[in-house]
């Protein structure tokens, strides 16, 4: 059951980290999606995290 983290070419709405990280811990994609949307409420750096993710998870087609 072990997956990787990758960002899939299906299902992404921007740069698909939130369907990623849905798949990886198996959560529905939705549900990665509104927790993301909900902590943009709280103060923090969610959107640089999100960036930063975005460059770091390699797409599912760049796996080695």
């Amino acid at each position: 059951m072990s997956r990787k983290l990758v960002r899939p070419r299906q299902g992404r709405m921007l740069a698909g980290v939130c369907a990623g990280l849905a798949q990886r811990f198996g959560l529905s994609t939705n549900l990665v999606r509104l927790l993301f949307l909900l902590s943009l409420l709280l103060p923090g750096t969610q959107v640089i995290i999100y960036l930063i993710l975005w460059l770091l998870i390699p797409n599912e087609d760049r796996i080695y």
